[in-house]
């Protein structure tokens, strides 16, 4: 956690508010989700994956030296469900982005949370987020011969699941795990899951010292940069203001694919992450304390 409470201090010198915290964080994810995609070409959405998370387990393992003992088989059941959903989760996301624009994966994909945030809520104005939600589904929904890729699609939709259950259990393992140890110990199992697909999708490429560096990027990118960013941000921010800075993520998506990737959306497809990105706002305003 060193490294952690360092960048925490530096921040702290250079009195940077909490949401910039966030807006970083949020960009950082997308640029990296960018550059990941344009390395498909040569290691494949799998072997990106395994980069990813292995770069980041290895730094994270290192930085914050987990402890060994874990005291329940509860506690084993829960770090090997965690490893699992990560690594699918990751896969799906790699999966949908090699078929359709970053800006529309991640929308997709956002449903997941906001889906999950909705549901235990009684409120009864969140049956307005879900009919946005809902809403902007529909306009991406690849219903005619010239839409999006539907296997796409399905992956982001996949990966939406996985991230919903991604949350469930990083809350359990914050509860039963001191730290981010179990971040770290569900993210070495992930590289562990994922190393024989990864493998077989790079091969030899996995050897090359520029894609490995470039994978590095991505994984500081995807993964650190925005977490620690976040963990710092969430000491002095409500969390239903963070879940607000959160719902920029589809359009930082969209922004990064054109960007860097020179993707392009339709009038609808934007449409659709307005929707859903103020479904999310809107969910996290007026949650329930």
């Amino acid at each position: 956690m060193k490294l952690f409470a360092g960048i925490g201090n530096a921040t702290s010198q250079l009195s940077l508010p909490p949401t910039i915290l966030v807006l970083f964080s949020i960009a950082s994810m997308q640029v990296g989700a960018a550059f990941a995609k344009s390395l498909f070409p040569e290691v494949g959405p799998a072997g990106m994956v395994l980069m990813r998370v292995g770069f980041a387990a290895i730094t994270l393992f290192f930085l914050c030296r987990p402890a060994w003992r874990f005291h329940t088989r509860h506690e084993i059941i829960n770090l090997l469900s965690f490893g699992v959903v990560l690594s699918l989760m990751n896969l799906s996301f790699y999966a949908a982005i090699e078929r359709i624009p970053v800006g529309i994966a991640a929308t997709l994909e956002f449903i997941g949370p906001l889906g999950l945030a909705t549901l235990k809520s009684r409120k009864k104005l969140d049956a307005l987020w879900i009919v946005l939600a809902f809403a902007g589904i529909l306009l991406l929904a690849p219903i005619r011969g010239d839409g999006l890729d539907i296997i796409g699609v399905f992956f982001a939709l996949l990966a939406a699941i996985f991230w919903a259950l991604y949350i469930l259990l990083s809350a359990e393992s914050g509860r039963a795990f001191p730290g981010v140890d179990g971040l770290c110990w569900a993210m070495i199992i992930a590289a562990f899951i994922l190393s024989p697909i990864g493998i077989y999708s790079a091969g030899s490429t996995l050897l090359n010292p520029k894609v490995l560096m470039l994978g590095f990027a991505v994984a500081m990118l995807s993964s650190m940069i925005p977490y620690t960013l976040e963990l710092i941000a969430l000491k002095s921010l409500p969390v239903h203001v963070f879940g607000i800075l959160k719902s920029l993520e589809p359009m930082a998506g969209a922004v990064a694919g054109l960007l860097i990737l020179g993707e392009t959306l339709t009038v609808q497809a934007v449409l659709a992450i307005i929707l859903v990105s103020l479904a999310a706002a809107g969910a996290s305003r007026f949650r329930e304390e």
